[in-house]
């Protein structure tokens, strides 16, 4: 519950960063449509090279692996894109200035050779991670696992690194696990409980939509089918605003984490509290 409190207090501190700059919820939105544009894209040659098939015994053929590798660079692009525009306005709110979706792009736009860079970097990793996870078994999966969220964990203020530092992307993630763990040390348990807020709300919004659907269809089909399209609707919408309060919680994370303070809007005590150790 405390955990839960204090991921309460950093969601309230980055919805009021939100709150004095709305346009900020469009640089998700930019991704999420760059996204499913990047998908359909691809997916006749997606499926044409078995993508969507899992790792056979014998290994994927060469261009399954080509085609996944560059779908996934691609996606990566597009959304580091966006959130390296989302925290560089996040970060010019923060320190008191008002930014402008312009002023996100451009800062995206002066640092996009590192992006394409971090986005190879973790395509990579992508593709090793789901090879041992579809090859290994449950063993794998669990290594899989493991590995996927300790780089989580160490790539979790790459982009604001990105944003601030004049930086390669090897060296963005090595200042990302750096600023980590000489700022929290062992209170790092990764408690990224911002996650687990939305993730309550997601499932309760699933739950009580699921509840009216189930009653829309006892009435009509077309009034269950706008549930359901109100429900799915519903799920974005939350979807949207979390990405967009993370990357202001990114942004005041790097912030405290380079310079002690992190604005106004984030009081110390409560960033120190970002990762606490379990008890």
């Amino acid at each position: 519950m405390g955990r839960l409190q204090r991921s309460w207090e950093l969601v309230k501190a980055s919805w009021a960063v939100l709150q004095a700059d709305k346009e900020l919820v469009v640089f998700p939105i930019v991704s999420f449509i760059g996204s499913v544009l990047v998908l359909i894209t691809f997916a006749i040659p997606m499926f044409a090279a078995g993508f969507f098939d899992s790792f056979s015994r014998e290994g994927p053929g060469i261009i399954s692996l080509i085609v996944a590798f560059l779908f996934y660079v691609v996606t990566y692009t597009v959304t580091f894109f966006a959130n390296t525009a989302l925290v560089g306005a996040a970060m010019i709110r923060l320190k008191g200035g008002d930014p402008t979706l312009a002023d996100g792009f451009r800062i995206a736009q002066q640092h996009f050779g590192h992006i394409v860079g971090y986005a190879l970097i973790s395509a990579t990793v992508g593709m090793i991670l789901r090879a041992i996870a579809e090859r290994g078994g449950i063993i794998g999966q669990i290594i899989s696992s493991i590995i996927g969220f300790t780089w989580s964990v160490a790539t979790f203020l790459v982009v604001p690194v990105l944003v601030v530092e004049d930086i390669g992307p090897v060296d963005a993630i090595k200042k990302s696990a750096e600023l980590l763990k000489r700022t929290w040390g062992e209170q790092l348990v990764a408690n990224f409980g911002m996650g687990a807020v939305f993730g309550l709300a997601t499932v309760g919004i699933i739950i009580l939509g699921v509840v009216l659907i189930g009653v829309a269809a006892s009435i009509s089909d077309a009034l269950a089918i706008l549930m359901v399209l109100g429900l799915i609707i519903a799920v974005l919408v939350v979807g949207l605003i979390a990405s967009t309060l993370t990357g202001i919680y990114q942004a005041a994370l790097y912030r405290y984490a380079t310079e002690g303070e992190a604005g106004s809007y984030f009081p110390n005590d409560m960033i120190q509290d970002a990762f606490k150790p379990k008890r």
